[in-house]
Order: C-alpha cells, then structure tokens, then sequence
C-alpha cells in the first residue's frame, strides 16, 4: 500500500520538477519515504506536518495532492507566476501548510509551539516535524529541543532526513555533527534509528517507542536518491535530468 503511494508520489513529483525545471530534486527524493510514511501511516484527522526543510516543497505538495487536498490544476502551476505553490510552502494557501517554511532551522521550534498548545487544549493531536540534517547548524533546533525536552511534548514526533549533506558540502565537514544520537539523548529525547527509504524499518523505529520521553528519528537517507547524481552536493541544487525523469516516471 505504502509502496504504490510512494510510487504515485514519485511520479507526480518528477513530472512537476520537468515542467518547471526547478531544482532541489535531492532535497526532495532524499525524504521521500519519510514524508509518505508520515502522512499515510501515522498521520490522523486534526493532527500537523510540519516540513520543516521548506525546500523539499515539491514533495509536500505531491504528498498533499496524494491526499487529495491540492487539485490537479494547482499542481500543474508549481514554480510558476501568481502560483500558490510556490518554491517554499507558503502560508495561508493550502488548510495542511499552516505555516510557511523554508528559511532554516524554525520548523521544529513551530512543532514546539502546536503541541504545548494541544496539550493545554487537553486534545489528543499529534504533531510531526521533518528536518533536515543541515538544519541541525541552527541554534533554534536546538533551542527547540530543550523546549520539547523540558514540556516533555511526546505529542510531537521529529524525524531528521540524515543524508549527510547540506547546501554547501558534507555535513561532517560543514560541522560536525556526530554523535547525533548521544547528544539528541543528552537532550533529553528517546532515540531511534531508521532506514529512511524502508517503511518497515521507520515503523519500527515508531512502534518501539515507550512514549516515556519525546521521540527523534534519526532516519539515514541518500541525496538524490536513485538520481545519477545521487549523494553528491549537485543534487541538491541541479534541475532533473531528462535520463533520470524517463528512470523514476511511471510508464504510460
């Protein structure tokens, strides 16, 4: 089920990238699993998804057309003049985007906010926040982190998108980062890890969690995922090339 989702997905997004030869097509194939997993597995109705790597918003604009919650018409407008989908998710355009992100580092302190108020609401919602691992630069996600720690928020569930780049190299050479689990720990926070691209291996991660102390999944992925320039810093930036749309389309 979640296989032919994510196919679907796929297809649409890589159509929407050729019209509009954008580019953060990595950004976006590198979380694809992630964000279908979260919309279509765990995902319920009053609950929020917040993208926190707005670049990937191709991909969340798939997921919501998936959904059904974006039409066709609006799709086939991504990147264009006078569009309401936009390069980074705007805010105010679509119910499930309730707020715009893109500038870095601010979607989990967002997540933060949602679910103190649901737990002062007494409502039983759950918030989901995917990042990047480049976003781990950022002092907010930190800031963010001991906020979720200290409220002890278990109604929100982050996901990090751990492909190990960034915009301007590897991650470990940019800052270092590791070891990410002890200091998500130190945080205060349980710790799973995940096959990023394997809905089983994300569901087990999930499942195995006591609900004791938020959640962090650290989800390793590949950039680019099965583009010919897969795990390379270029694709975080370069349109789609015409050999990898004819590879990830689904045929006619």
């Amino acid at each position: 089920m979640l296989e032919k989702i994510r196919d679907e997905v796929r297809d649409r997004l890589v159509r929407m990238y050729r019209s509009a030869n954008a580019g953060h097509v990595g950004c976006s194939l590198s979380c694809l699993e992630m964000l279908v997993f979260i919309r279509f597995r765990l995902h319920s109705a009053g609950d929020d998804m917040i993208l926190s790597k707005g670049h990937a918003a191709a991909l969340l604009y798939s997921v919501l057309a998936q959904a059904g919650e974006i039409s066709r018409e609006e799709i086939s407008s991504f990147y264009r003049d006078a569009t309401m989908l936009p390069a980074h998710p705007p805010v105010g355009k679509v119910r499930s985007i309730p707020f715009a992100t893109g500038s870095l580092g601010h979607g989990l302190s967002v997540a933060a906010g949602l679910g103190l108020a649901a737990r002062l609401r007494k409502s039983s919602k759950q918030i989901f926040c995917l990042t990047s691992d480049g976003e781990l630069n950022e002092g907010s996600i930190w800031e963010a982190a001991m906020f979720i720690s200290h409220h002890n928020l278990t109604n929100v569930i982050w996901m990090i998108d751990r492909n190990f780049i960034q915009g301007f190299g590897r991650t470990e050479d940019v800052i270092r980062m590791e070891p990410l689990d002890q200091k998500l720990e130190a945080f205060g926070f349980t710790v799973a890890k995940a096959d990023g691209h394997d809905f089983e291996s994300m569901e087990a991660a999930v499942n195995g969690w006591d609900k004791q102390k938020p959640l962090a999944v650290i989800c390793n992925t590949v950039k680019g995922r099965e583009l010919l320039l897969q795990d390379t810093v270029d694709c975080h930036y370069l349109p789609l090339t015409e050999e990898d749309f004819n590879k990830l389309i689904i045929p006619a």
